[in-house]
C-alpha cells in the first residue's frame, strides 16, 4: 500500500546534544571540515547512507547511539568547540564591519535575487553554474560578514536527476522535494502561523507563496514556495520544478521571485529586525520583475512612475551571465500584460509602461516579445558580465539599448567571478595548507584572498605537492569505479558482467576532466573529433591519458542527448572503457571529488561564448592544471607557467565543420607534445618537476584570483557601495527632479546639434602633425531649448583605422566661451592634445549632463557631428 501522507519523526536530542541542531541547520557545515567530521563520527555508516546531509542524519541516528554520545566526553568537547566556533562566525567582525569601522560608506543590506543557488548537495535547487555561483556568493557574502539576504525559489522537484538507458540515452528523474527534511525552516508570523506572499492572477485568482528560510552562515537564504494548500491546482505547480514548463509557466515563476521576492525580504525585515536593503542585485534577467514591484512600493508613497523609476535605478545591480540572446527569457507582449494592470498583478502601474521596460526597441529586435534581459538592464543603473571578455561581448549585444555609442562606452562593465574555496578545495590541500601556515590562517587565505599567504605555497616541498596530488587522484578512482558500477546497475547489467569496473582507471595515468552542462557551443564530443587519435592518446605505451565526462543536458534538448549519447557509446566500448568513462547525474557532490582528483581541467567552448567558466577555477584551486579556449576568464588570466591554451579558427571565413576539425586536431596536439611530456617527464628525483612547477604557480598566481571572497569585494566597492550612494542620493526630490529634467532633455534632444567644428591652430603640415602638440578647437553648437548646464560638449580622439573609426579613443571636455549668438547658437573651445604617433583623428559630440546621472550613456542620447559639419578630419602624428 502507498501512503497517502508523509512526514519525518525526529529523534528527540539529549541536552547535552542539542547544539548539534543548530549545527545541522546552519549551512555553514557544507563548507567547514571540522562541523562535517563532528556529524561524521555521530554514526560513520548513516552519514554515508544520509549523503552527508547533518538534517537526514539526526533523523535516522538510533536513540541509543544518542544515549551514548551524550555521555562521551571526548565527543561533547568536539562538539562543544564546534558550537563556540560557529558562534564566533556569526558574531564576530569581519571584512565589512572592519571596513565600516574605518569610514567606508557600506550598504546596510544587500537583496541578491536568483532563480537557483547551489549551496549544497543537501538543498537541490540549482541546475549548472548560475546556480553555483549564485550559492558561492552567498557563502563568500557570509566569510566577509557582508549584510546579504539571498531571494530565490524553493522548487518541490528541484532539478532532474539523471540516469541512462541501456543504449546511452539521458533519462530523467524529479524525485520529489519535502521541505520538512531539507535543512530549512518556515518563516511564520508572532502567532505561528505561516508567513505568506500573494500575487494577483488573472480572472480574480491568487498566487500563494510560503517562505522557507535556509541559513548560509551569517546569510538568510529566502525561498518561496507556492505548494500551498490554498493555491488551485495549476498555481500549485508553479515552483514544481526548476526550468521546467511553458512560457505562461515561466513567466508565473519569475513574477513571483522578483515580486513576490520583494514583499518575502519586507516580510523578512519586519519579523527579524534584518536591516531593509539599499541595494537589490539580480542575478540574470529571471528576477527583473523585483523592479516593477519596488517602484509599485514608492507609488503607494505618492512616487510618480518616473520619479520612482529613478530612484529604483540608483539602488538596482543587474548581472547578465548569458553571451548568446537564446540563452534570455523572452515573453509574448500580450501574455506580459495580460498578467499587469487592473486585472491582474500591479494594477497601480500602467501596462504600457511596464511594456516599454523590456520591449526590445531597437534595431535587429523583435517588436513583440518582452525582454527579461532588456527590463533588467533599464531598470539598473549598474550592470556587468562575469568576466573581461564577457563584458565586452555583452556591450556589443546590448549596444543597440545605447544607440550612437561605441559597444565599448555600453555601461556594462564586468567583475570576474571567483569560486568558494573552502567549499571546492578537498580538505587534504586545506590541511596541506594547515602544515604550512596554521589552520586558521589558511581558512583566512581560502576566504578573503590574501595573496601574501598564498605566496608561501612556493615553501611546500615538491614531494609534498605530488603525494597530495597523487593521493586526490587515486580517491577519484575509486569513487569513479563505485559511480560507474552503480550506473551500469541502472542500466540493466548484472554484478556478474561488471569485473571490469575493477580496473577502469589508474591512479599513476595522467586524468583529464571534462563536467559541465550540455548545450551544443561547450562541445562535449570535441574530444570525439577523430576517434583513432583520440584511441592513441589513451591507450599511447609509455604516455597514456585518462578522462572522465560528465554533464547533463536539458531535459527538453534533444540535440543535446544525442551528444550525451555518442559519448557514452564511445566510453562503452570495451577496448578504452578503462580509460574514458562518462559519469551520470553531474552535481555538486560528485564535483567536490572531480575537481580536485584530476590533473588538467579541460574546457573546449566555441569562443566567446562562455561567459566564465567556474569549473576550471575549483580545478586550479586544488593544483589541477587547465587546458582550455581563451575565453571566459582563461583569456583574462592565462600564461603559460600555469596552463595550456587551445588555438581557435575564429575567422569567419572558417564554416563550422572545418573549425571543429582545426580546433580538436589543436587539441590532440597539445595532449600528445606537451601536456602528457610534462607530465610523465621525470627529474633526478624521480618526480615530474616541471608539472609540480606548474601546480605551484597555479596556487601561488591563480589562487587570490579566483576566490569568491575577491568577487565578492569587487561587487561592495564597484557596485554595491556606489549603488548605495546612489539610492541615499535620490530621495523624492532629487529623484523628480531628476525623472523631469531626463524628460525636459528627451523633448529638446532633436534640436540639439554640432553645427561647425574648426582648429584654431594648424592641424598640420601635408596633414602630419608633431606628436606632444596641441590643437585648440572651437565647436559652434545648437542646444534648442537645452542650456549649457544640460550638457557636455567633448572632443574624442585616437588612433584611427583604414574606415577612420576612431579606436583607443580618449575624449577632452570643451567648454563655453560666453552666452548664445544672435542664432541662439553657443560657442565651445578647448584644446586637444595629440599624444599618440600614427594615423589619429578626432571628432565632437554632445551628450547629456547632470549631477545624478551614473553615466553620460544614462539616456542614450549623443549629437555628433553631420558629415558636411567642419573639418572633424584625421592627422597622421610623427
Amino acid at each position: 500500500m502507498k501512503a497517502i501522507r508523509r512526514f519525518t519523526v525526529r529523534p528527540v536530542l539529549p541536552e547535552p546534544l542539542r547544539p548539534l541542531s543548530d549545527l545541522a541547520r546552519n549551512l555553514r557545515w557544507s563548507w567547514h571540515t571540522e562541523t562535517r567530521e563532528l556529524f561524521q563520527a555521530v554514526d560513520p555508516d548513516g552519514w554515508v547512507a544520509a549523503g552527508g546531509d547533518p538534517v537526514r542524519l539526526l533523523g535516522t541516528v538510533p536513540s541509543r547511539r544518542l544515549a551514548e554520545l551524550a555521555d562521551d566526553r571526548r565527543f561533547l568537547r568536539r562538539l562543544t568547540e564546534a558550537s563556540d566556533d560557529l558562534d564566533d562566525y556569526l558574531n564576530g567582525s569581519r571584512w565589512y564591519q572592519k571596513q565600516n569601522d574605518e569610514g567606508a560608506e557600506l550598504p546596510r543590506a544587500v537583496a541578491y535575487f536568483s532563480p537557483e543557488f547551489g549551496v549544497t548537495a543537501a538543498l537541490p535547487q540549482y541546475s549548472g553554474g548560475l546556480g553555483i555561483l549564485a550559492g558561492d556568493h552567498l557563502k563568500a557574502a557570509s566569510d566577509l560578514g557582508l549584510p546579504l539576504i539571498g531571494v530565490g525559489l524553493l522548487y518541490r522537484h528541484g532539478y532532474f536527476r539523471q540516469s541512462l538507458s541501456r543504449d546511452g540515452w539521458q533519462q530523467e528523474h524529479y524525485p520529489v522535494l519535502d521541505p520538512n527534511e531539507l535543512p530549512v525552516s518556515l518563516l511564520r508570523e508572532p502567532d505561528g502561523t505561516p508567513t505568506q506572499v500573494v500575487l494577483a492572477l488573472p480572472g480574480g485568482r491568487s498566487l500563494r507563496a510560503h517562505i522557507w528560510q535556509a541559513q548560509v552562515g551569517r546569510v538568510p537564504l529566502l525561498m518561496l514556495d507556492s505548494d500551498v494548500e490554498e493555491n488551485a491546482a495549476s498555481e500549485r505547480d508553479v515552483t514544481d520544478r526548476l526550468y521546467g514548463g511553458g512560457s505562461e509557466h515561466r513567466l508565473l515563476q519569475e513574477m513571483l521571485l522578483g515580486i513576490g521576492g520583494v514583499r518575502a525580504v519586507r516580510a523578512y525585515c519586519r519579523l527579524t529586525g534584518h536591516a531593509e536593503p539599499e541595494v537589490f542585485h539580480t542575478n540574470e534577467g529571471h528576477a527583473g520583475f523585483l523592479g516593477l514591484e519596488r517602484i509599485r512600493e514608492l507609488g503607494s508613497q505618492g512616487l510618480e512612475f518616473d520619479a520612482a523609476l529613478e530612484s529604483v535605478r540608483a539602488g538596482t545591480v543587474f548581472t547578465t551571465h548569458t553571451p548568446v540572446p537564446a540563452g534570455i527569457d523572452r515573453f509574448d507582449r500580450e501574455l506580459v500584460a495580460h498578467h499587469f494592470g487592473d486585472q491582474g498583478e500591479l494594477p497601480g502601474l500602467d501596462v504600457g509602461r511596464i511594456l516599454q521596460l523590456g520591449m526590445e526597441t531597437y534595431p535587429g529586435g523583435e517588436p513583440n516579445l518582452f525582454n527579461m534581459a532588456v527590463m533588467g538592464l533599464r531598470l539598473a543603473q549598474r550592470a556587468n558580465g562575469v568576466s573581461t571578455l564577457h563584458g565586452a561581448v555583452s556591450r556589443s549585444m546590448f549596444a543597440g539599448l545605447w544607440p550612437g555609442f561605441d559597444p565599448e562606452e555600453v555601461p556594462i562593465t564586468s567583475i570576474t567571478n571567483g569560486v568558494h574555496a573552502p567549499t571546492w578545495v578537498a580538505p587534504e590541500v586545506i590541511r596541506l595548507g594547515a602544515r604550512q601556515i596554521g589552520l586558521s590562517r589558511t581558512e583566512e587565505a581560502l576566504s578573503v584572498g590574501d595573496s601574501q599567504r598564498w605566496d608561501t605555497v612556493a615553501d611546500i616541498a615538491d614531494t609534498d605537492i605530488w603525494d597530495l596530488r597523487r593521493t586526490l587522484r587515486q580517491q577519484l578512482v575509486q569513487e569513479v569505479r563505485e559511480r560507474l558500477r552503480a550506473s551500469w546497475r541502472q542500466r540493466g547489467a548484472g554484478e556478474a558482467e561488471l569485473g571490469w569496473v575493477d580496473d577502469v582507471l589508474d591512479p599513476g595515468v595522467l586524468t583529464i576532466g571534462f563536467a559541465r552542462r550540455v548545450p551544443s557551443y561547450k562541445r562535449l564530443t570535441l574530444m570525439l573529433r577523430d576517434r583513432d587519435r583520440l584511441m592513441e592518446l589513451l591507450l599511447h605505451p609509455t604516455r597514456p591519458i585518462q578522462i572522465v565526462v560528465a554533464g547533463k543536458a536539458h531535459p527538453a534538448d534533444d540535440g543535446g542527448k544525442r551528444l550525451v549519447q555518442e559519448l557514452v557509446r564511445f566510453t562503452d566500448d570495451p577496448r578504452v572503457r578503462h580509460r574514458i568513462v562518462f559519469l551520470p547525474d553531474y552535481g555538486m557532490r560528485m564535483a567536490q571529488k572531480l575537481y580536485p582528483g584530476c590533473d588538467v581541467w579541460l574546457n573546449n567552448p566555441l569562443r566567446p561564448l562562455e561567459a566564465c567558466g567556474t569549473s576550471g577555477m575549483k580545478a586550479a584551486l586544488n593544483g589541477c592544471l587547465n587546458l582550455s579556449v581563451l575565453d571566459g576568464w582563461w583569456d583574462e588570466w592565462f600564461e603559460p607557467d600555469f596552463g595550456w591554451a587551445i588555438p581557435t579558427a575564429d575567422g569567419a571565413a572558417t564554416d563550422d565543420d572545418r573549425r571543429d576539425e582545426l580546433e580538436a586536431n589543436a587539441l590532440y596536439d597539445l595532449i600528445e607534445q606537451h601536456v602528457a611530456p610534462r607530465f610523465y617527464d621525470r627529474g633526478p628525483g624521480g618526480l615530474p618537476d616541471r608539472w609540480i612547477e606548474m601546480v605551484r604557480q597555479t596556487l601561488v598566481t591563480l589562487g587570490p584570483k579566483l576566490l569568491a571572497g575577491r568577487m565578492v569585494r569587487e561587487y561592495v566597492e564597484r557596485l554595491y557601495a556606489p549603488a548605495a550612494h546612489a539610492h541615499r542620493s535620490l530621495d523624492p526630490d532629487a529623484a523628480r527632479e531628476l525623472a523631469l529634467w531626463k524628460a525636459r532633455v528627451r523633448t529638446a534632444w532633436p534640436q540639439v546639434a554640432v553645427d561647425h567644428v574648426e582648429a584654431l591652430t594648424p592641424t598640420a603640415v601635408n596633414g602630419t602633425a608633431e606628436l606632444g602638440a596641441t590643437l585648440a578647437l572651437r565647436v559652434r553648437v545648437a542646444l534648442g531649448a537645452l542650456a549649457p548646464d544640460d550638457v557636455e560638449v567633448q572632443a574624442v580622439a585616437g588612433r584611427v583605422d583604414p574606415d577612420d573609426a576612431i579606436g583607443e579613443a580618449r575624449t577632452f571636455p570643451l567648454k563655453p566661451t560666453g552666452g548664445p549668438d544672435l542664432e541662439g547658437r553657443w560657442v565651445y573651445e578647448g584644446p586637444l592634445a595629440l599624444d599618440r604617433t600614427g594615423p589619429f583623428g578626432y571628432t565632437v559630440r554632445i551628450l547629456p549632463a547632470h549631477r545624478l546621472l551614473a553615466t553620460h550613456a544614462d539616456l542614450g542620447l549623443v549629437a555628433v557631428p553631420s558629415e558636411t559639419t567642419g573639418e572633424a578630419a584625421g592627422v597622421l602624428l610623427r
